[in-house]
C-alpha cells in the first residue's frame, strides 16, 4: 500500500527527507529503492547514511555491490548500515554470497535494484520509488509498505 508521496524540488529536499527517515530507521529494517538510472536512488541513500552520523565518503556500491558503515565504539545507540546496489547481480542466489542475510539481522539494509533478488526479498520491507519529473532536478518519491511501516512513518513529512 502507498503510505506517502512527496515532491522533491531539488537535492536539498531529498537530503531533508532522507534525514527524517534516518531518524526513524533501526537495526533490522530493510529499505528498497526503485527508479531508473539517474533517478536519485544513490543520492538518497548517501544523504540517509550521512544523516545517520557517518561522515566519511559514501561511494556508490555499483561495482563493489556492497558498502558497509559500522558505528563507532563511542556510538552505542547507532546502527550499522549495509548499502547494496544489485544492478550488476547476475543471479538472485548471488545475494547470499554477499552475506545479505547478515545485514538483515544486524544492520539497516538499503537495497538499490531489489528486483535482482527475485523471491529472496523479504516481504516486510519499505519500498521507496523515485522518479524524475519534467522540472530540472525535481523528483517524485513514493513510500510503500504494510501496516507496520504505515504506523512507523505516520509523522514523516518534509
Amino acid at each position: 500500500m502507498i503510505i506517502s508521496e512527496f515532491y522533491l524540488s531539488d537535492i536539498n529536499d531529498s537530503k531533508k527527507l532522507a534525514a527524517k527517515l534516518a531518524g526513524i530507521l533501526e537495526t533490522g529494517d530493510i529499505v528498497t529503492f526503485e527508479g531508473t538510472l539517474g533517478a536519485g536512488k544513490t543520492e538518497f541513500c548517501r544523504a540517509l547514511i550521512h544523516a545517520s552520523g557517518f561522515n566519511e565518503d559514501v561511494p556508490s556500491p555499483t561495482f563493489s555491490l556492497l558498502q558497509t558503515y559500522e558505528p563507532s565504539i563511542d556510538d552505542l545507540d547507532g546502527s550499522a548500515i549495509w548499502h547494496f546496489d544489485l544492478y550488476r547481480l547476475e543471479n538472485p542466489e548471488d545475494v547470499f554470497e554477499l552475506g545479505i542475510e547478515d545485514g538483515f539481522d544486524t544492520a539497516i539494509t538499503l537495497i538499490e535494484w531489489p528486483d535482482k533478488m527475485g523471491t529472496y526479498l523479504p516481504e516486510e520491507h519499505l519500498k521507496i520509488s523515485i522518479s524524475l519529473t519534467d522540472e530540472m532536478g525535481a523528483r517524485n518519491i513514493k513510500f510503500e509498505g504494510n501496516e507496520y511501516w504505515k504506523l512507523r512513518l505516520k509523522d514523516l513529512s518534509l
